[in-house]
């Protein structure tokens, strides 16, 4: 028999059907738009505005930018190109300026004739920025004529007007973040500022200029550089010993795909490659990387069998792969790709297939070029390959080992493992965690249907400084391997990704890998060891969003029968302020945890493990270059570079364990 329905007259008609317009559907779902109503999104609507102003320099008509942080909050950025059109646009009966500040996908992106090349992906921009903004001014210079248009929460509120004369072309878009969308309204300066530094790196001789005007915190830069991306890279390899002084450069803009690229080798023993497109920096790689790394692996190859450079001792026998000549490799690509097709989990994949070839034909001739050129770096260059190739092969049982276990499954887990009873991957979680004490209790107190603990004794090797074979033959790294189950990345991979048979992500047996060390200076240095390990060597698993950090609390503070926990200096006084408040009479205790190991298994659960009350932080790649020099600056070679990290960096340090 049918049951009926509940409610007999829940009908599902046309009345039913809502239909947001104009921008109401941003402000619905701003999410969808910019990622996310927090931090990231906030600081989104920025690069919007300015991705907005370079898409006029790749047009050839803009040559300076000025954005600046006012003292009421908002956010001005100041362009000298060619300024938003104010003419009656003819199908919407309405002034172009107002036509792309009120109406989704409208704009000259989708244009060929006003735009060849642009940064933005959707063409949504600005228009967002003003749906999610309290209040929006839009100054446009034509024509000697001062044009403008205000509005709020992106509903004009008035007219497109003349409101003075001028002799400069270009526009000022003045917005301020919507207080009710968004969880913060406060921009980060470094944040802005090393995305403009990027920006004016991947654009020669672009001039921007950023301000903080807010009461406080005044301060300015100004990037220009003239060397483009052979400054970026010498800014890359601050930290590091080149084996060449003079950076690789390759440029060809003469055809529908501009491409330049700029290169050098150091004595490190990771690679370091940007990709980007249209100012777009595409984390995952793409078609265009794929090309890279196969005119690199064959015009090394082939110029060092031309030249004879491949010399090893009797019976021994290297092959030279695109891994060895990726070994200590600082290298920059940006090309400009009319119409980009971008797929992969965060959209920053290159996809457009005709690219690899055009990018491995120009970046093959210019290395043979640069070679044949220079025959004495190119040797340089051909022995530090023939030492990785060397530590490849000595890695190899390790490796073997590695995936011998991996395939064989749970028998052959790590014997400290204690693994969880779930085999779905997307509900388990593996805990890293600093030490045996604390490895006790986390077993003891965990969820084991679901949570998976994995104890590291001793600081972990450190990813920046050692080589493959190093780091394959050292236990800890081992373990971790072979708990994950993806395989380790390595050989092959020409195709700008890892080869499936050196690492797969979807064989992740836990969807969560939890980083849990003690909140001392000790278990910061462990943290940043394990960090260096998944960026350098498992960036596949931070890129997709799996690592993440647990946050233990710094204090237990009790009075009487209530305990509550602390997890900075601040928010004990706070405890401490409304318990005296609450209760002046009783006595309140405080201990300060100096490591995991001393609190027993319940208290780890209530306050690292348990999902409903735990903190977790996770480990995200917004700025992948300003990724790459903390990385080198903080556990690379050079002692100079971290002393000036740490002197510039102590002024933000809360709490210091000696």
């Amino acid at each position: 028999m049918i049951n009926e329905p509940i409610v007999k007259d829940n009908q599902y008609g046309a009345e039913k059907i809502t239909v947001l317009k104009g921008l109401d559907a941003v402000k619905k779902r701003p999410a969808m738009y910019i990622g996310d109503t927090g931090k990231r999104g906030l600081h989104h609507l920025v690069n919007e505005v300015v991705d907005n102003s370079v898409d006029e320099a790749l047009a050839g008509f803009c040559t300076k930018i000025d954005i600046s942080l006012n003292p009421d909050g908002s956010i001005s950025v100041e362009d000298n190109g060619r300024g938003i059109p104010v003419d009656i646009h003819k199908g919407e009966k309405k002034p172009a300026l107002e036509v792309v500040m009120t109406v989704l996908h409208a704009g000259g992106k989708f244009e060929k004739g006003s735009y060849k090349i642009s940064g933005g992906l959707h063409g949504v921009g600005v228009s967002v920025v003003n749906a999610l903004s309290e209040s929006l001014i839009a100054d446009v210079y034509r024509d000697g004529q001062v044009h403008r248009q205000e509005y709020c929460r992106g509903i004009p509120t008035t007219k497109v007007s003349v409101v003075g004369v001028s002799g400069k072309t270009g526009t000022k878009i003045t917005f301020k973040p919507d207080g009710e969308i968004f969880h913060t309204t406060e921009i980060e300066y470094e944040l802005v500022a090393d995305r403009l530094r990027e920006l004016a790196y991947l654009n020669k001789n672009l001039e921007i200029t950023f301000k903080d005007a807010r009461e406080g915190r005044e301060k300015q830069d100004a990037f220009k550089f003239g060397g483009g991306l052979s400054d970026f890279v010498k800014f890359l390899d601050e930290s590091n010993q080149p084996i060449h002084n003079k950076i690789i450069t390759i440029s060809r803009d003469d055809g529908e795909v501009p491409v330049e690229v700029a290169l050098r080798y150091t004595s490190a023993y990771n690679e370091n490659i940007l990709t980007f497109v249209n100012n777009i920096n595409t984390v995952e790689g793409g078609t265009h990387l794929s090309g890279f790394r196969s005119a690199l692996t064959r015009a090394m190859n082939n110029h060092a069998q031309k030249n004879k450079l491949i010399k090893t001792n009797k019976n021994e026998k290297i092959f030279l792969s695109g891994e060895d000549f990726r070994e200590g490799l600082t290298a920059i690509l940006s090309i400009k790709v009319p119409e980009p097709q971008f797929e992969g989990q965060t959209k920053t994949k290159l996809g457009n297939g005709e690219v690899k070839g055009l990018v491995d034909g120009i970046v093959y001739d210019g290395l043979q070029a640069f070679m044949e050129q220079n025959p004495s770096i190119a040797r340089r260059i051909i022995e530090k390959a023939l030492l990785a190739a060397r530590s490849r092969q000595a890695a190899r049982q390790a490796r073997e080992l590695i995936r011998r276990k991996t395939a064989l499954g749970s028998s052959t887990l790590p014997g400290k493992l204690s693994d969880c009873s779930n085999r779905d991957p997307a509900f388990c979680e593996l805990y890293l965690v600093e030490g045996d004490s604390a490895g006790g209790s986390a077993k003891q107190g965990r969820d084991r249907r679901n949570q998976a603990i994995l104890p590291l004794r001793g600081k972990v090797i450190n990813a920046e400084k050692a080589r493959i074979d190093k780091l394959l033959s050292n236990n800890e790294i081992q373990s971790m391997i072979t708990a994950l189950g993806t395989g380790f990345g390595g050989e092959g991979g020409e195709n700008g990704e890892l080869s499936a048979a050196d690492f797969d992500l979807s064989k992740l047996r836990y969807h969560k890998v939890i980083i849990m060390t003690d909140a001392d200076v000790d278990g910061s240095h462990i943290r940043t060891l394990l960090l260096t390990f998944f960026f350098r060597r498992m960036p596949e698993i931070i890129y997709n969003g799996h690592l993440y950090i647990a946050m233990p609390p710094l204090y237990k503070v009790q009075q009487g029968k209530k305990v509550l926990y602390a997890y900075d200096d601040n928010e004990k006084e706070l405890i401490v302020e409304r318990m005296e408040k609450e209760n002046k009479a009783q006595k309140i205790n405080i201990q300060r945890y100096k490591g995991l190991g001393e609190m027993n298994p319940d208290q780890l659960w209530e306050t690292t493990m348990d999902p409903e009350k735990r903190t977790l932080q996770k480990v995200t790649v917004d700025d992948a270059a300003k990724a790459q020099e903390t990385f080198q600056d903080l556990m690379g070679h050079d002692v100079e570079s971290r002393r000036s990290f740490i002197e510039k960096n102590a002024k933000f340090v809360i709490n210091l364990d000696i």
